[in-house]
């Protein structure tokens, strides 16, 4: 097979992004000396009105003060066990159930550090090296497909794992099976999309390290926990024919990087975790309920078109179920509220900080699918 060439070449850290060079391939083209950020309300208002693509530009991202930032740390060492053991589970089931030597694909930008958490699970689990790539995929605009040429020419098709880090609705476990087939049909190899998230609490696909709707520490922050990456631009002025979708490396935010700090505290409680891991695995892929139970019911969608109805809203794309989205919400967005499932869960501490910082209220609904929900103003 001939290996195709693109305009772009990847990237690696330190040059590109925090992490290590062996820790990931970034497919993306350095976009760090353009200025892409713009006013948050009027980037909000150009991409509601569609004189915008939200992946056009870039959100100034929302730096929170010292007490959230202390609330992270807090966060991370009080669930270093549970992400370790989602990591494992969900290691182990792409492991026993699609290759031994996966191929790692994160969607960038929320599932590269799982990615590298997947990769140092089969490190440490298995001994064997797996190949750990980061690649852009946009909601309504595809998948980067000059990206999976350069993955596909140089790995076995078959071995391929998309990764992220959660579901939300389903809108990204969607977009995903969609771009698949539009390449496979333009001749590319046929790739399988079952994502492999760390939570699944939109019940979007069987590959899951749980399903509970779970703080995940990486959703806490922006860059500084991914990377100092941003999030990726699609914008036709910036990236030509054959070239990788773009991302900014944010170099002037070195100092409150805690990036590979998230992956250490959580890669360091492997062993502490590995019989339960090998337990959980076991019950998931043996115990007939269990079975059952992994088939996605895509139930989270059926709940936000519910919540999006209530309120009024002209799309459920602003409507952001579960922690994670709701974080982002609150982080990068315009929020206009958030609802909760009780008014003082100790998962939500850095939710309920973020909206007072932000003047966004709180309003309980006990009768939430997810955990939580963060709603997006429209007409910002």
């Amino acid at each position: 097979m001939s290996t195709p060439t693109t305009v772009t070449p990847p990237l690696y850290g330190p040059a590109f992004g925090s992490y290590a060079a062996d820790e990931v391939t970034w497919l993306l083209k350095d976009l760090s000396h353009l200025s892409l950020e713009g006013d948050l309300t009027e980037r909000e208002r150009r991409i509601q009105s569609g004189a915008a693509h939200y992946a056009e530009s870039l959100p100034i991202e929302y730096q929170p003060g010292e007490q959230y930032q202390a609330l992270f740390h807090e966060t991370l060492t009080a669930s270093a066990d549970r992400l370790a053991e989602a990591v494992g589970v969900v290691a182990e089931l792409v492991v026993a159930e699609r290759t031994e030597v996966p191929t790692l694909v994160s969607l960038a930008r929320a599932g590269t550090p799982v990615g590298i958490l997947m990769r140092r699970w089969i490190g440490f689990a298995h001994g064997t090296d797996a190949p750990h790539y980061t690649i852009s995929i946009v909601r309504d605009r595809g998948i980067d497909r000059v990206a999976l040429d350069h993955i596909v020419a140089r790995h076995d098709p078959a071995s391929v794992v998309f990764v992220d880090g959660w579901t939300g609705k389903g809108a990204i476990a969607r977009e995903l099976s969609a771009a698949l087939d539009a390449y496979a049909t333009a001749g590319g190899p046929r790739l399988d999309g079952e994502l492999a998230v760390l939570a699944d609490p939109g019940s979007c696909t069987t590959t899951f390290g749980t399903r509970d709707d779970f703080l995940i520490a990486s959703a806490c922050l922006n860059s500084t926990v991914s990377g100092l990456v941003s999030r990726t631009v699609l914008n036709a002025d910036h990236i030509g024919p054959g070239e990788f979708h773009g991302a900014k490396f944010y170099r002037h935010l070195i100092d409150h990087d805690v990036s590979r700090l998230l992956l250490d505290t959580v890669s360091d409680r492997f062993s502490a975790v590995a019989d339960t891991v090998a337990h959980r695995v076991s019950q998931m892929q043996f115990a007939e309920t269990a079975v059952a139970d992994r088939r996605p019911t895509w139930s989270g969608w059926a709940s936000v078109e519910a919540i999006a109805a209530e309120y009024g809203l002209s799309s459920i794309n602003f409507a952001k179920p579960g922690v994670g989205e709701t974080t982002r919400v609150l982080l990068r967005r315009v929020p206009w509220r958030v609802l909760v499932s009780a008014p003082d869960l100790p998962e939500h501490r850095h939710i309920r900080l973020l909206a007072a910082e932000r003047g966004v209220p709180i309003e309980v609904r006990p009768d939430l699918a997810y955990s939580c929900v963060g709603l997006i103003k429209e007409d910002a």
